[in-house]
């Protein structure tokens, strides 16, 4: 059975919530770099990371009657070793909570997962923003060396031997 859907109070109240959490994250947090909310009438924000190994990743969080949805853009469609390139994708899988990667619009890989509404809380919050930062920060570098091996190869630096 599904979790049942809040009414507009608790989705209000989930909303401002999430707010309260964001703004204060982003006064105090060395990573998070913007927030900001979508149309009105959107229970959406983006929330910008800063990180190492990919320059940014950016979080979309949205609330539905019944869950929370999360996701963040990792890389475009490989341009060669597909097998490879998803294989790796989906073996990092296998190490993640909460998140999986997908293939989403123009085959873009994305890092996307979901939780019960009435599951929202600072503490999960925090663990969706730093698990996705992280997934995204171990996997960027190798899944674009995949993906990306003709391109990346032309870029690296000559080594004598």
């Amino acid at each position: 059975m599904g979790t049942s859907p809040a009414s507009p109070d608790e989705l209000d109240r989930i909303e401002a919530q999430i707010d309260a959490y964001l703004a204060r994250e982003l006064r105090e947090s060395e990573i998070m770099l913007a927030v900001d909310r979508a149309e009105p009438g959107l229970r959406r924000w983006y929330v910008r990371l800063k990180g190492e190994e990919k320059d940014f990743t950016t979080v979309w969080l949205t609330i539905h009657q019944r869950t929370l949805h999360y996701e963040t853009y990792v890389l475009s469609a490989p341009e060669e070793n597909h097998a490879q390139f998803y294989e790796h994708l989906l073996r990092r899988n296998l190490g993640f909570n909460g998140a999986a990667f997908a293939i989403g619009a123009e085959d873009g890989v994305f890092l996307r997962g979901q939780i019960p509404v009435d599951s929202v809380t600072d503490e999960e919050l925090d663990r969706i923003l730093g698990s996705l930062y992280a997934y995204v920060e171990q996997c960027f570098r190798p899944a674009l060396h995949i993906a990306f091996e003709s391109r990346v190869a032309a870029f690296a630096p000559k080594r004598d031997i």
